[in-house]
């Protein structure tokens, strides 16, 4: 029998839901397999179009083309000719008003069309609040790197560099295996005045953007970066400036 949720998972997949709702999915999501393994695939098949040689990310000059097409046609002049039959008359209007329609269509469609890095922003912001849920924060808590960094380490096919900030004002809280841009990942937690922080770790791949980048969702800011061959993800709710202060106190 179909789970009641099963409507709703596919929009919590897109990031359709608001904060509220998308947290109710998530718990929902502990306990019901059916809608886990439903989640799954629509992540796995958007994981493989990402990848496939049919993804392309519209150029931002596609927008102004298409803007500047639709005001080319609303402005064609018209051109005297004998009187046409009443049929012909109407199509001659009506063919410039189906141009632009479909002009517009195409210029919505692009522009609501998320691009992987929404995707995974989407992803990051949903990981980030289910950790806050439960007991789901951290497989391995502890606030000695000598200890959290051997304990990802063993159970990932890469080894993430662990810091002491503590000098700094962020507390080291420990660790935990994730899961991101389809490949297991390493959450390295912190904490500033209570505010908990997110530090996603995985394998660079070839060609992406080494940042910084800031980027904000669902109240949740984000800063991404590249160092060492390695993908940094930084989220939380504090503010954009502290979090900065966070990453230059990694890089340093």
């Amino acid at each position: 029998m179909a789970c009641r949720e099963m409507d709703r998972i596919e929009a919590y997949a897109d990031g359709q839901l608001d904060l509220g709702s998308s947290l109710n999915i998530e718990q929902h999501l502990i306990g019901c397999e059916t809608c886990a393994a439903a989640l799954e695939k629509q992540q796995t098949l958007r994981s493989v179009m990402g990848r496939a040689s049919l993804y392309y990310d519209a150029p931002p000059q596609l927008s102004a083309r298409i803007r500047s097409a639709v005001r080319r046609q609303a402005k064609v002049p018209a051109v005297s000719r004998p009187a046409a039959p009443a049929a012909w008359r109407w199509f001659a209007v009506a063919a410039p008003a189906a141009s632009i329609a479909i002009l517009v269509w195409a210029l919505v469609a692009v522009s609501r069309t998320p691009s992987k890095g929404d995707l995974l922003d989407r992803e990051i912001a949903s990981a980030h609040a289910r950790s806050l849920m439960g007991d789901h924060l951290m497989d391995f808590p502890s606030s000695n790197q000598h200890t959290v960094k051997p304990s990802l380490s063993g159970r990932l096919d890469f080894s993430p560099e662990v810091k002491d900030l503590s000098s700094a004002g962020f507390d080291l809280l420990g660790g935990r295996l994730d899961y991101l841009d389809s490949r297991p990942a390493a959450a390295i937690v912190y904490e500033r005045r209570k505010h908990l922080i997110n530090l996603f770790v995985w394998p660079l791949e070839a060609g992406a953007v080494e940042g910084p980048v800031e980027t904000s969702l669902r109240g949740y800011n984000m800063i991404h970066w590249a160092q060492s061959g390695m993908n940094y993800v930084a989220v939380s709710d504090l503010n954009p400036a502290e979090l900065q202060s966070f990453r230059r106190a990694l890089q340093d």
